[in-house]
């Protein structure tokens, strides 16, 4: 059973109104905290969720290398007590940059700019795209695509940087925080997992050679692993199911993986890694339906493929993450021919192999140009170890980008 223990619909003055339908919220929080992004606001809370300030992304930092635009994540990390905080800026000539902000109360910010080369001189014409923010034991983690100038896919990269630089940074105490690199040129839109311990793991899939191509970095080490590890085979292509008055809300969608996670395995249980996307409709699923593999962390020996799908409508966007208890919980969307879409959490069964699902809010509009997306964020709760907390939205009272409401909900299994 899922228990919804707080769910927050972030009201106007919240959020600014700079919302989006394809809205991308992310959610960090500390024992008090909450600091939650999306397109195109932040906002805080000091008070748990019973108040929120407005922090506008726009003018929290100077515009001087190209005017903020789109992307954004948020991240507690307990060990350093830090706020961290990523917003990609648009592009500016032939480049952009990703600036990675920290603060020790989420009002006061420190911040550094990533530019492609600024990392690889030879990354010229080049520019950042869909990231991902992780922390292990000793890093920060950051990913991201890179484009060239005409939107051809250009690699993959992953930058780490020493946790306790960054709280050194934060305090003041230096001015720079070192930083390595890796990158790939085969494998695109990486995910990191969610409870990492002193290894990060991350993934990205390939439909044609139905494959997860895995990586481990472990903290203590100067290189990346690399396997491909097969897979059941998914469709990449037809994300086709009508919602109410035959209205669309994934015809943006893709099978980019969304989640992942780690659970380090508790009274003798072995340490599993998990990865999900959103899968095509196919012969035997007449919907668009989230693909799961769950791996055995120390061969990489596939454990189980929970997918979740239903023959009524389709579900997109999915996120996940252990709580501390090793119990994996989830964040997605739902929408059928009656239902517009629905922000949903879920926990992974104890047998491993299907999902428990609860309905947070359901929207009241489809998005105006079919547009849905692109991800969400859930993390375990700070003080309650059989709880997680996740983000969502749904569009509220009309199809305007400024009906969206962005979600903030503690649930528990």
């Amino acid at each position: 059973m899922v228990t919804l223990r707080e769910n927050i619909g972030l009201d106007d003055a919240a959020t600014g109104t700079q919302t989006g339908t394809v809205g991308e919220p992310s959610v960090a929080v500390s024992r008090t905290g909450l600091f939650v992004t999306g397109n195109w606001f932040a906002t805080r809370s000091s008070d748990a969720g019973a108040s929120w300030t407005f922090v506008d992304p726009f003018s929290a930092f100077a515009q001087d290398r190209g005017m903020f635009c789109c992307d954004q994540l948020a991240l507690w990390v307990p060990k350093i007590r830090t706020w961290v905080w990523l917003l990609q800026y648009s592009r500016s000539g032939e480049s952009n940059i990703v600036r990675i902000a920290v603060s020790r109360d989420a009002e006061a910010w420190r911040s550094w700019e990533v530019t492609p080369t600024s990392v690889d001189a030879t990354w010229t014409k080049a520019w950042f795209d869909y990231p991902d923010l992780a922390v292990s034991d000793g890093h920060l983690w950051v990913s991201s695509n890179q484009y060239s100038t005409d939107d051809r896919w250009l690699r993959a990269g992953v930058l780490r940087y020493p946790l306790d630089a960054i709280e050194r940074f934060a305090a003041g105490r230096i001015d720079a925080v070192p930083r390595e690199n890796w990158s790939t040129r085969e494998h695109g839109s990486l995910r990191f997992v969610v409870g990492a311990g002193d290894t990060m793991w991350w993934a990205s899939n390939d439909a044609a050679s139905r494959s997860l191509a895995v990586f481990a970095w472990p903290d203590a080490a100067g290189t990346v692993e690399t396997w491909d590890v097969p897979v059941a085979a998914w469709d990449d292509t037809d994300y086709t199911s009508l919602g109410p008055g035959n209205s669309q809300w994934l015809s943006r969608c893709d099978d980019r993986v969304t989640g992942g996670w780690r659970t380090a395995g508790r009274a003798g249980q072995p340490a599993r890694l998990g990865w999900l996307w959103t899968a095509g409709r196919g012969a035997d699923r007449p919907h668009p339906y989230i693909r799961a593999v769950t791996l055995a962390e120390a061969d990489l020996r596939v454990v189980a493929q929970p997918d979740l799908w239903s023959p009524n409508g389709a579900w997109a966007y999915p996120a996940a993450a252990p709580n501390a208890r090793g119990r994996v919980g989830m964040t997605a969307f739902w929408g059928s021919s009656t239902e517009f879409p629905t922000h949903t959490v879920g926990v992974l069964d104890t047998s491993g192999i299907g999902w428990t699902t609860a309905r947070t809010a359901a929207s009241t509009h489809p998005p105006q140009d079919g547009k849905w997306g692109d991800y969400l964020t859930v993390h375990p709760h700070p003080r309650r170890p059989t709880s997680w907390v996740a983000s969502g939205y749904t569009l509220q009272g009309g199809q305007d980008r400024r009906n969206i409401e962005p979600r903030v909900v503690c649930f528990r299994a």
